[in-house]
This record gives C-alpha cells, structure tokens and sequence, in this order.
C-alpha cells in the first residue's frame, strides 16, 4: 500500500511519543486539572468531566493529558460541526502524531 493519501498504514512499529505543539504552557487551572484527569485515569476511574465555557482552554487541556498519559485516545464529539473543529484543533496540537476523523452518517430514529 502507498504512503499517499489520506489512509496511512498503522505501523505499530513506528513509535513515536504523544507530544503537543502548542504555542504556549498550560496556566491558570489547567496544570491542577492535567493532573486530576490523569490521576483519575490511572487510578481507574471509568468517567470524568472536565467543565469550563466556551474558549477556556478544555481542548488544550485535554491534549496536555493525552501527553501525560501517552495512551491513544478516542475522541467522541456529539455532532459533526464539533467533531471537524477538534480534529482540526488536534491535528494542529499533535503535529507528529495521527489524527484521524471519522463522521458516522447513521441516523438511529425509532
């Protein structure tokens, strides 16, 4: 299969460390909450919720304990405006990582 195209072949053997790209460091809550959300992780916690409005930093925050963490990550976004806005934002955080996007057109109505 070619390198080429927007399909990579998974190449497990590729090892590469989650790093984020960001244009600056975690501040303000973010350090407490990184913290929080990886501990909570590695003690086994099966949910979390990290809160904040809109342009608080939540994605950064997220993608700083994907770094911590160095474990993949599914990310499931509620609709598909969302879900394009994160990809973007994680592609851009990630740079030397995959990031891939995936919109389900499935429509479950009774």
């Amino acid at each position: 299969m070619s390198d080429a195209g927007p399909l990579q072949p998974d190449r497990p053997d590729a090892e590469r460390e989650f790093r984020v790209d960001a244009p600056f460091d975690p501040a303000g809550d973010q350090p407490e909450a990184i913290e929080a959300l990886a501990s909570g992780f590695e003690a086994g916690m099966d949910a979390q919720t990290l809160l904040g409005v809109t342009g608080s930093g939540k994605t950064n925050t997220v993608s700083w304990t994907i770094e911590a963490l160095q474990k993949p990550t599914l990310v499931i976004a509620h609709n598909k405006t969302l879900a394009a806005q994160l990809y973007e934002e994680l592609k851009n955080l990630f740079p030397d990582n995959a990031v891939e996007y995936f919109v389900s057109y499935y429509d479950a109505k009774p």
